[in-house]
């Protein structure tokens, strides 16, 4: 591997603290960093080289417990050079310029810049880049951005237009970290590498599909961003939508990034326009109110810390969405999302539509429930598929049978979704990585929403903090015998 510096903007922040340093200690000690890989770690904070040294240390030994191990981090801690700057101020990428010119491994004109710092400071980063010399003109540059890619559709377009000033769209790595998880990179293995699911994978067969993202906890400390963006943009408009387009994607020609990319948009670009006047029958958002959490009372999300006593944000937003092509038409999506609910939760729902003739009309089984596959993503991480059976005896009765697929066997390791993501950007593969077409035709398609609910913003719905939301989310089922699947496994 050729010589490459890998820079991170806001290296003392949350980010880079919970999750990059962490990652970065994991691809280390599975010798997966080359030699001639080296990091600088900008940041605002008057360190010296052994202040930084001894955060990393603590920071690391903190996220790792009893699995950290000094001889691991010595080596990264290494490999790292500590830069003190104002990313706001031009003074900043002198400094930078200057550590850049002094590398360990020889010259580097393939850099990372990873921007680990709010959303709002993106372009100001960039342009002093592209002022201090660092533009996409040098086609191994690289840019890294986290979510959220914009408020809504107007602002990610503008956002993309600035970025695209200075670098080019293969340059500019736009990060959703649930395409980093090995349960979801699964989805595609799962119906890919298994000709008997291809087969029924259509709206012949499914009835509907459920995506819910379950989150027991609030909001935290995150009331001033939370507050001014709300469930909808928090997780539906990227890591739920990019769920959806695994789930209903056609098999693309190859794994190369721009043909997984292509399918992923044309799922996009085929969802149902939502009509702005009947928003309310394929939307609905709520907030908590207060109750009991776990073993907490929790108290209404207006009555948090920071937050205005008049909020309508939503922590909770279920919608309905119809994909109008040759495999989908027809099939309802069902998406949801919340915080405050009764457990944590990220699964995918399948649920198969009944025999064309019911041969069991005059026994037992006259009202059996339809096949279900479900996709467990976190906590648990397993796939099975409920079927029926026989139960042993005199009588036709039945019992559901699961086949199930644990993901992980017994003592295997689980890799953080930033592990993979982090070793995809540095050897320059964008596969997991999300193209501005996927961004702009996600807002796309939740806009009408968003801008309904921005011109009616008096009222929201509530439901009890430990609950499972507002009763008012079971509307938006196109029949009588759809329900919100709120367990893995049914009892």
């Amino acid at each position: 591997m050729s010589p490459c510096h890998f820079v991170i903007f806001g290296a003392t922040g949350n980010l880079t603290t919970i999750k990059l340093l962490p990652a970065l200690y994991h691809l280390e000690k599975a010798d997966r960093l080359a030699d001639a890989l080296e990091f600088i770690a900008l940041a605002r904070r008057d360190w010296s080289q052994g202040d930084w040294a001894e955060h990393m240390q603590l920071a690391l030994q903190e996220k790792l417990g009893d699995a950290f191990d000094m001889d691991i981090a010595s080596r990264l801690i290494e490999r790292f050079t500590y830069v003190r700057g104002d990313y706001a101020q031009p003074e900043a990428y002198d400094s930078l310029m200057e550590a850049l010119s002094r590398p360990k491994s020889g010259v580097c004109e393939n850099i990372v810049f990873y921007l680990a710092i709010r959303p709002a400071d993106f372009l100001n980063v960039v342009t002093h880049l592209h002022n201090a010399g660092f533009s996409g003109k040098v086609a191994r540059h690289r840019i890294v951005v986290e979510k959220p890619f914009g408020e809504d559709l107007e602002s990610a377009r503008m956002l993309n237009m600035r970025l695209h000033q200075h670098f080019d769209e293969d340059q500019i790595y736009r990060i959703d970290h649930y395409l980093g998880k090995e349960t979801v990179q699964n989805l595609m293995v799962f119906r890919f590498a298994n000709s008997l699911i291809e087969p029924i994978w259509n709206r012949n067969y499914i009835d509907h599909v459920q995506i819910t993202v379950a989150e027991d906890k609030g909001i935290d400390s995150r009331a001033g961003y939370f507050d001014s963006s709300g469930a909808l943009k928090d997780m539906l408009q990227n890591h739920m939508m990019q769920l959806l387009t695994v789930m209903a994607m056609e098999p693309p020609a190859t794994l190369d990034a721009d043909a997984l990319q292509d399918e992923k948009v044309k799922v996009l670009r085929s969802i149902r326009t939502i009509p702005r006047e009947a928003v309310n029958s394929y939307a609905i958002r709520a907030q908590y109110s207060a109750g009991t959490a776990g073993d907490e009372e929790a108290v209404a999300y207006r009555e948090e810390e920071n937050v205005a006593d008049d909020s309508t944000t939503e922590t909770y937003v279920a919608a309905k969405f119809y994909i109008d092509n040759w495999r989908w038409k027809g099939v309802p999506f069902y998406l949801r999302t919340g915080k405050r609910l009764q457990q944590k939760m990220t699964s995918i729902f399948i649920r198969f539509k009944h025999p064309p003739q019911q041969l069991f009309q005059n026994t037992s089984l006259q009202n059996i429930e339809p096949n279900w596959i479900v996709l467990a993503i976190q906590p648990h991480e397993c796939m099975h598929i409920e079927m029926h059976a026989k139960e042993p005896g005199l009588d036709m009765n039945t019992r559901r049978v699961d086949l199930k697929a644990p993901y992980r066997d017994e003592g295997e390791a689980s890799l953080d979704a930033y592990e993979t993501l982090l070793l995809d950007i540095i050897d320059g593969d964008r596969s997991l990585f999300i193209r501005f077409d996927e961004v702009e035709w996600a807002w796309q398609v939740v806009d009408p929403i968003l801008r309904h609910w921005a011109a009616a913003d008096s009222y929201v719905h509530t439901y009890p903090a430990g609950s499972w939301g507002p009763e008012e989310a079971t509307r938006l089922f196109d029949s009588d015998d759809q329900n919100w699947r709120n367990q893995i496994e049914q009892a």
